[in-house]
């Protein structure tokens, strides 16, 4: 949206500006690549909003407890790799972190759940990719409409994941937070050392 000004703003440059009008361009030029970058990003979340936001499609491959690929194209790709949003499951073995506590768990209970299902991805309102390029969502079986984000944190397969704001937040650790009580999944013998570094880092924080 291109907010309107009442008056016209001025162009003339203070006096130490122009008295050092190379250092004024070079700053004029890195604001305007600040604001195609932002702008750039804004299109390619628009692109992912209008492609992927509450569309049902066939899940692929599921790759861990909290990632799968969907059966469509991303770019270059012949599928989509989507992580849920806002939880964190334990790696198993063979990922790069190593295997955790749970973490083949939690990768069965993920394939056993999702392989061959339709579920409906739901974006996020101002993020939809993360640092490696893959699709940040919430996805919806369609067989039972319950949110699987929710499902991992209910049955203790999953993590709430603190870091990152997202809509969801409070309510995924609430349903943390009763999983624990219960000692559900990986609760049931999760001790600090066999949690995640950053969640034992925030774990310890609270202490």
């Amino acid at each position: 949206m291109i907010l309107r000004r009442s008056h016209p703003v001025s162009i003339r440059m203070p006096q130490f500006w122009r008295r050092r009008p190379a250092l004024a361009v070079l700053l004029a030029l890195g604001a305007g690549l600040v604001v195609c970058e932002r702008g750039f990003g804004l299109l390619k979340h628009q692109d992912d909003y209008t492609r992927y936001h509450n569309q049902v499609f066939e899940v692929a491959r599921v790759v861990d407890g909290d990632t799968v690929d969907i059966d469509v194209a991303d770019r270059q790709d012949p599928i989509t790799r989507v992580r849920l949003w806002g939880v964190d499951a334990p790696e198993a073995a063979g990922s790069s972190e190593g295997g955790m506590h749970f973490g083949a768990e939690a990768s069965d209970f993920a394939r056993r759940s999702l392989r061959g299902q339709s579920v409906r991805v739901v974006l996020a309102p101002h993020k939809s990719r993360g640092k490696y390029g893959r699709l940040l969502g919430y996805i919806i079986l369609e067989s039972s409409g319950e949110m699987f984000n929710e499902v991992l944190l209910r049955e203790g397969y999953a993590y709430a994941d603190w870091r990152f704001d997202h809509p969801y937040k409070r309510q995924f650790r609430a349903l943390e937070q009763r999983a624990r009580r219960r000692g559900a999944g990986l609760w049931a013998e999760a001790g600090l050392d066999q949690m995640p570094a950053w969640r034992q880092r925030m774990e310890r924080g609270q202490e």
